[in-house]
């Protein structure tokens, strides 16, 4: 489940990532909250809080993932990824090669350090 966190402001979109993520999460809710706000910004700033019940992605959102950094590479500034298993850092590593964008990787506890820095 993808859910807006309050944190939200300006061209920052601060989201938080819970369970299994479905490509129902990423086609009905995800993919056309980014088209609002790239449209409306151009470029924004992404935080994505994977919390303590975050189990990963089915295939099928995995792939709408990675279709969806490719089109839009050119339009983060800034993006966080807090939390979320260790193999993350790898995949978040891997996707820093495809995305213009500086990207940084926090801790589960540093939710408010991960705004902060994207914010900057």
């Amino acid at each position: 489940m993808i859910t807006i966190r309050p944190e939200t402001k300006g061209n920052t979109l601060v989201i938080e990532a819970s369970n299994k993520l479905t490509t129902k999460d990423y086609e009905e809710f995800f993919i056309p909250k980014l088209n609002q706000f790239i449209g409306q910004f151009g470029k924004i700033r992404v935080v994505f809080y994977l919390n303590d019940s975050f189990d990963g992605w089915e295939l099928g959102a995995m792939w709408d993932d990675a279709k969806m950094g490719l089109k839009y590479k050119n339009n983060f500034e800034r993006i966080a990824l807090v939390g979320g298993p260790r193999w993350m850092i790898w995949i978040t590593k891997l996707s820093s090669l495809f995305i213009q964008a500086e990207l940084k990787v926090f801790g589960s506890a540093s939710l408010e350090e991960a705004i902060s820095w994207t914010k900057q």
